[in-house]
């Protein structure tokens, strides 16, 4: 039976012209806010840049979600509306609901639930989701692709290719060319709603004996490719909790670091897209982490883990030998002294928090806007001296998992030896323990251990 949405080449040129056709409103929006001006020009193209994303859907709003991570990393007013884009995307109307779940589960859908929500309770970048409740009473969350969404990957993918050709002849420090490969690979993963039930079962095995970080159970019988059933999960946003106790807060911050670094140390897998619409927190003081999304889970083969653990040790040791080694097992390739000292700059930037024995915050007070910029310029300034450099692929979704943590946790202000955090979770480890414990896990939920 052909697939209607398969990617196919008329998708592709439909999702090019929508692409322009919204970038270019944005851009006239932009034009006409720079010549009536006022004190609200920034904001009404805030709103502007917003509307174009957000009704595009794709890769390109999933972009803009990574921007408005970073606190003040943008201006207040593009930040405040491109965050919204997390957890607010403009959702798509009832006609299109009824068509996706008919074409899912039969044109009796319907009667496969109690009750069924016309409006999205959420929307995001590639899917929304509606609340429904089950034949045997349990609260669901209905997650529906939209429509198309393989011919808008590649279209999109395409254009970003077009723009990372024009950022190498203009930057030269970095070749992102692997970036995008990884990033098409992640994003090809994220519309196979099977694996990411399978991704979903594999979480929430790892956290079954706690009661403090939770998964959603899949529904399989109510799920297929573009359509994920899974129990519902009640809590909050991160950001209703930024003026909570210091000690809640705290326990927040433990809790999804936790949730990150325990999965990559024991099983090779990482959450690599921490954006804030991906969690809630439930329970009386944000007693538990809700996990919620399941789509970009990023498998690393146990040589990779290897490799960050070997670089928080060999930069903790100031140990040069160890540091080439744990880059070369990155997959970074030409590594003189002078590009290992370059990446040691970043690197003692990302691993800070880490390296230092005692209670802090991740910014260690340097106000968050100007957190990590001193060291991202002298990175890209010294990475043209020395002729650029090919970012491999397999480090773009961890350094993404660490910056967005590292995000969250200065929107907390959160205080933690993080040392001693990371050290738990490295306890008795191994590469080949870790190997084996990778391929039993993905072996039980029916997927394949990476290459």
């Amino acid at each position: 039976m052909s697939d209607p949405e398969r990617d196919r080449l008329s998708g592709r040129l439909a999702r090019f012209a929508k692409v322009g056709a919204g970038l270019s409103g944005a851009a006239v929006s932009y034009g006409a806010n720079r010549v009536f001006a006022g004190d609200d020009a920034d904001a009404r193209n805030a709103r502007a840049l917003k509307a174009a994303l957000g009704n595009l859907k794709g890769p390109l709003m999933k972009a803009a979600q990574m921007f408005a991570t970073v606190p003040d990393l943008l201006p207040p007013e593009f930040a405040k509306e491109l965050a919204e884009l997390q957890t607010n995307a403009p959702a798509m109307g009832w006609p299109f609901v009824r068509r996706r779940m008919a074409a899912e589960l039969g044109a009796d859908w319907a009667s496969k639930f109690q009750s069924f929500e016309h409006e999205a309770a959420a929307a995001a970048s590639l899917g929304q989701v509606h609340r429904a409740i089950a034949p045997d009473g349990r609260e669901l969350a209905v997650k529906l692709q939209y429509p198309d969404m393989q011919s808008a990957v590649e279209s999109d993918l395409g254009q970003l290719r077009a723009l990372v050709g024009l950022f190498k002849r203009m930057d030269g420090s970095i070749d992102p060319t692997q970036m995008i490969e990884e990033v098409g690979d992640r994003l090809r993963e994220e519309l196979d709603y099977d694996r990411e039930a399978r991704m979903m079962a594999v979480y929430g095995g790892f956290f079954a004996s706690r009661d403090d970080i939770r998964t959603p159970q899949p529904v399989r019988e109510l799920s297929t490719k573009r359509l994920l059933s899974m129990t519902w999960l009640e809590g909050q946003g991160l950001m209703a909790f930024k003026t909570a106790p210091q000690e809640t807060r705290d326990r927040i911050a433990a809790l999804l670091f936790e949730a990150w670094w325990g999965p990559m140390t024991h099983i090779g897998v990482i959450h690599g897209d921490p954006h804030l619409g991906n969690y809630t927190f439930g329970g009386e003081g944000a007693a538990h982490l809700n996990l919620l999304d399941f789509g970009c889970i990023r498998v690393f083969p146990p040589r990779f883990v290897g490799g960050v653990v070997r670089l928080y040790r060999a930069l903790s040791e100031d140990d040069r030998p160890g540091q080439v080694e744990a880059y070369r097992s990155w997959g970074f390739s030409n590594l003189t002294d002078e590009l290992v000292d370059v990446l040691n700059v970043w690197a003692r930037f990302i691993y800070g928090p880490l390296l230092d024995d005692r209670v802090r915050t991740v910014a260690d007070d340097v106000p968050p806007g100007e957190y990590g910029r001193r060291e991202a310029f002298k990175v890209r300034q010294a990475l043209k001296s020395v002729g650029g450099i090919v970012i491999p692929r397999e480090f773009v979704f961890m350094d993404r998992a660490a910056i967005g943590l590292g995000a969250a946790f200065l929107h907390l202000g959160a205080r933690h030896n993080w040392r001693a955090l990371f050290e738990a979770s490295l306890e008795g480890f191994s590469e080949e323990a870790l190997a084996q414990r990778q391929a039993a896990v993905l072996g039980a939920a029916g997927l394949s251990p990476p290459p």
